[in-house]
C-alpha cells in the first residue's frame, strides 16, 4: 500500500504526551505540503526550534539537557528520508531523553511551546473526527478498497483473499447461472449469489480493517448496496454512500470524484455528529449539567465532572491550574513557565475518560474557549 504519509496518534500515544513532565519539555507544530520537497519545511522547523530552545536557555535549564534537546532537533532537520514523506502538518514533542514526531492530515498553524508539559491541543484535531476514511468501491464486477486522506489522491489497498467479482465467488461463469442445488434461478439466484460474494468480501476486509476506527463509506449500487450492508461486521460502514454512477471505471476523472464524493460523505458525518453533540449541549444546559466559563470548567474538570469538552483549537489561555483544585490562575503573556490553560482543562478531561473535542470557535457552544456537558449536576 502506498499514499498519505500520516500517523494519527492512537489514544495510548495521546496519554503518553499528556502524561510526560520534564524541566526541558517543547512542542512544535508547523504546516507541510505533502507534494513539497520539505526544504521550506526544514526552514521553519528549525526556526521554530530556535525559538524554543531561547527560550529554555532563558529559563536556565541544565546545559546537558538544553544540548540533548539541540542536537535532536538538528538530526531532525538533517534527516533527508523523513522529509521525502509529509503529509499537512508535522507535530513534534521533544525532552533531552526523546522526540516523537506526528505527520497529521490537518493543516497546522506553525507554533513553538516550552513547558514543563507538552502543548498537545492541536494535535487532538486530528482524532476529534476522522479525516481519513476506507473507500470499497464494489460492483458486480469488480472490488477496489481505497484509503481516503486530505491528500490529493487515495492509496488503493491490496487485500488478500478478495474475490475478484460475483461469479469468481461463487466459482461460476455467469451470475445468471442456477444456483448450486438447482435452489433459485434467475433475479432471486443473482441475489443469492452476491449475498456470497458480499460476505466473502467481509471476511477479506476484516483483517485488514481490524484495529482501525475510522469510517468504511460503500460506493456501490443496489441491490448490492443493501446485500453488503446487511452482511458487513466493520462497525465503522457509514450510513450514507456514495450514489451509482460517480467515479465510473475507465473514466479519467473516476478517482477524483470518488475521492470527492468520499470526503462530502465524511463531511456529513461530520456536521451530524458535531449537531448531535451540540443538541445534547442545549438539553443538558436546561438540567444545569453543562458550563461555559474556563474557570468554572477548569474546576469541574478536576473533580472528573466533565463528559464532554468542546476546546478552541486556536485559542490560547496563558496560566496555572491548580493540581487538587482546579483553581485558575491567569497570566497576561504565555511564557516557558505557564502551560496553558486550556490544554490542561483538556488534559484532565481526557484522562478522567471524557471526549475532547478540539474544533474551530463557531463550533464551541457559547462561543467562547471551552465548553463543557457535565456527567452530574454539580
Amino acid at each position: 500500500m502506498t499514499g498519505p504519509h500520516t500517523d494519527i496518534p492512537t489514544r495510548a500515544q495521546v496519554e503518553r504526551l499528556l502524561t510526560t513532565r520534564t524541566p526541558a519539555g517543547i512542542s512544535l507544530y508547523l504546516p507541510t505540503r505533502p507534494d513539497s520537497s520539505g526544504d521550506a519545511e526544514r526552514i521553519e522547523l528549525k526556526n521554530l526550534a530556535g525559538e524554543a530552545t531561547d527560550q529554555l536557555r532563558v529559563t536556565g535549564v541544565e546545559r546537558e539537557a538544553l544540548a540533548a534537546v539541540e542536537e535532536q532537533l538538528a538530526d531532525l532537520v538533517d534527516d533527508d528520508e523523513f522529509w521525502r514523506y509529509q503529509a499537512r502538518g508535522l507535530a513534534v514533542f521533544v525532552t533531552p531523553e526523546s522526540l516523537t514526531t506526528f505527520r497529521l492530515p490537518d493543516h497546522l498553524t506553525a507554533a513553538a511551546e516550552v513547558s514543563d508539559r507538552f502543548h498537545v491541543k492541536p494535535l487532538l484535531r486530528s482524532i476529534t473526527f476522522a479525516r481519513t476514511a476506507f473507500l470499497l468501491v464494489l460492483t458486480r464486477g469488480a472490488v477496489r478498497l481505497l484509503e481516503v486522506a486530505p491528500d490529493p489522491h487515495p492509496a488503493e489497498i491490496t487485500v488478500p483473499g478478495m474475490p475478484a467479482n460475483v461469479a469468481s465467488a461463487v466459482g461460476r461463469s455467469s451470475t445468471t447461472d442456477r444456483a448450486p442445488g438447482g435452489r433459485v434461478r434467475g433475479g432471486e439466484g443473482r441475489k443469492v449469489r452476491m449475498r456470497q460474494f458480499a460476505r466473502q468480501v467481509d471476511r477479506a476486509l476484516r483483517p485488514v480493517l481490524a484495529g482501525h476506527d475510522v469510517p468504511l463509506i460503500l460506493a456501490s449500487a443496489e441491490p448490492l448496496d443493501s446485500i453488503f450492508r446487511s452482511v458487513c461486521s466493520y462497525p465503522g460502514l457509514a450510513p450514507t454512500g456514495i450514489p451509482a454512477g460517480v467515479g465510473e471505471p475507465g473514466t479519467a476523472a473516476a478517482d477524483g470524484e470518488l475521492v470527492s464524493a468520499a470526503r462530502a460523505v465524511l463531511d456529513g458525518l461530520h456536521a451530524r455528529r458535531l449537531a448531535e453533540l451540540r443538541e445534547l449541549f442545549d438539553r443538558r444546559t436546561s438540567q444545569s449539567r453543562t458550563a461555559t466559563d474556563v474557570s468554572d470548567v477548569a474546576r469541574l474538570a478536576t473533580m472528573g465532572a466533565v463528559d464532554t469538552l468542546f476546546v478552541d483549537i486556536d485559542a490560547t489561555v496563558p496560566g496555572f491550574v491548580d493540581e487538587e483544585t482546579g483553581e485558575v490562575e491567569f497570566r497576561d503573556a504565555p511564557n516557558a513557565v505557564d502551560y496553558g490553560v486550556l490544554d490542561e482543562i483538556a488534559r484532565r478531561v481526557w484522562l478522567t475518560d471524557g471526549r475532547v473535542l478540539a474544533v474551530r470557535r463557531e463550533d464551541v457552544p457559547g462561543g467562547g474557549e471551552v465548553a463543557a456537558i457535565l456527567r452530574f449536576t454539580p
